[in-house]
């Protein structure tokens, strides 16, 4: 049996169980995650409810990538889309330029199925939810700053959720060190990528999005980077909403 594994965009899914405010702030903050490589998570910064028309939105930012999220909803819903019994959640993904491809549809795909897992659906049946994600400015970990943009924007909705959840890019260089929060050089110098959703109660692996060839240790120990990282993406999502709310008490 081979000792590597060789995936390309991959997606594997583990589901766990399952009045907006009219000011916003910026709120930025450096995080270092100790683990046995040392990585280090880029400059992050977030802007929520910057968006007049959507019910929720934010921007996010991790190093030299930036998004823009906007959430819509719950609204009626078209009869062929309709689900009797939960809310039909829809991702719409804009590159910076040109039109969606395969890449943006596969993108889709992995935060409508973190954002099903975490929303509580089943509150507001044969309804709808648009999350549109555009892509501002595109410096690597691109899925894992949507992730965290889509996070924030449903919060900003208001819509109900059994856990938060956050985002995290690892990579796997040439030497098999791993890379957290890889900018886009780094990423294309790496033998494998993967994307991380965590939970915010369990810190369990929501969904996983691999590509390259790795082993076995080598996927364990990215994902156990990935939560122990995500432990400092959580404290930035409550220091930024409490800051947020503070302005407005």
């Amino acid at each position: 049996m081979p000792s590597s594994l060789s995936v390309q965009m991959t997606t594997q899914i583990s589901y766990v169980k399952s009045p907006r405010h009219s000011s916003s702030f910026l709120f930025t903050s450096t995080m270092d995650v100790c683990a046995s490589s040392s990585p280090t998570l880029r400059e992050f910064g977030c802007e929520q409810n910057l968006l007049s028309r959507p019910d929720g939105s934010s921007s996010f930012v991790q190093g030299d990538t930036s998004v823009l999220a906007g959430v819509y909803g719950p609204a009626e819903v078209k009869v062929s889309k309709e689900i009797y019994d939960r809310a039909t959640l829809e991702v719409v993904m804009q590159p910076k330029v040109g039109l969606p491809g395969v890449r943006e549809r596969a993108r889709e795909q992995c935060v409508r199925e973190t954002c099903e897992a975490s929303l509580l659906s089943t509150l507001h049946p044969r309804s709808s939810l648009t999350l549109v994600l555009q892509v501002v400015h595109d410096d690597g970990s691109l899925l894992s700053c949507f992730l965290n943009s889509a996070c924030m924007a449903l919060m900003d909705a208001g819509l109900p959720m059994s856990c938060l959840f956050a985002g995290v890019t690892c990579a796997i260089d040439t030497d098999g060190q791993v890379i957290t929060d890889p900018n886009a050089a780094q990423e294309k110098e790496s033998r494998a990528l993967m994307t991380f959703a965590i939970d915010s109660t369990e810190r369990r692996v929501m969904m996983s999005s691999t590509r390259g060839s790795f082993t076995v240790h080598e996927l364990q120990q990215c994902i156990a980077v990935s939560q122990k990282a995500s432990d400092k993406i959580f404290q930035f999502y409550r220091d930024s909403v409490r800051r947020r709310y503070s302005k407005t008490l």
